[in-house]
């Protein structure tokens, strides 16, 4: 069978890919850096979010946890203090259904055991929920950790851009007395 046109030009077309610098090559418009500023609902706090693909769930600074039981469920109390990502500080009493805790190992080969919330946040001007550790994340950073179970229906992490997205949230959320997402 005789080469049309076309197949004669393939190879030096696939050559050509081959070579073609990847800085030529758009990233995905969807992804998010590994830094990021979000709003930490139901106060709207300002704070820099670290997004971890080595981390499978989210964790959130907070400190004075205690489990209780309401209504026959578990409930955590917590205290978020954190400064937000303008050096202003912040509190806000919580209380926040127990989703489940988790056994988290330490770098010290020792674990530690966690409870789970949901909380909000807004991103891009979108509002998300995602479960959260609570921890006392006061020696770090970021005071907030987004992990894969938020990520993967989120976005692609680019490892070399931070703050791609504005924190803003598309309306106000409705008030709870509980505070609950």
């Amino acid at each position: 069978m005789a080469a049309t046109p076309a197949h004669r030009h393939l190879p030096a077309l696939l050559i050509f890919l081959l070579f073609l610098p990847t800085t030529l090559i758009a990233k995905p418009s969807g992804a998010v850096g590994w830094v990021e500023k979000i709003l930490l609902e139901p106060d709207a706090i300002p704070v820099k979010a670290k997004l971890d693909t080595g981390a499978r769930t989210s964790s959130l600074q907070a400190d004075k946890i205690e489990t209780f039981v309401r209504d026959e469920q578990k409930w955590v109390r917590f205290r978020v203090e954190l400064k937000d990502a303008n050096g202003k500080k912040h509190r806000m009493n919580l209380e926040r259904p127990r989703i489940r805790g988790v056994r988290i190992k330490e770098h010290e080969g020792e674990y530690d055991r966690r409870p789970v919330v949901e909380m909000a946040f807004c991103l891009g001007g979108e509002r998300h929920v995602t479960q959260f550790t609570l921890v006392d994340r006061s020696r770090f950073i970021y005071p907030v950790l987004l992990g894969r179970r938020f990520l993967e229906d989120f976005a692609p992490v680019d490892a070399g851009r931070t703050f791609t997205r504005e924190a803003r949230c598309p309306a106000p959320p409705p008030e709870n007395s509980t505070g609950a997402p």
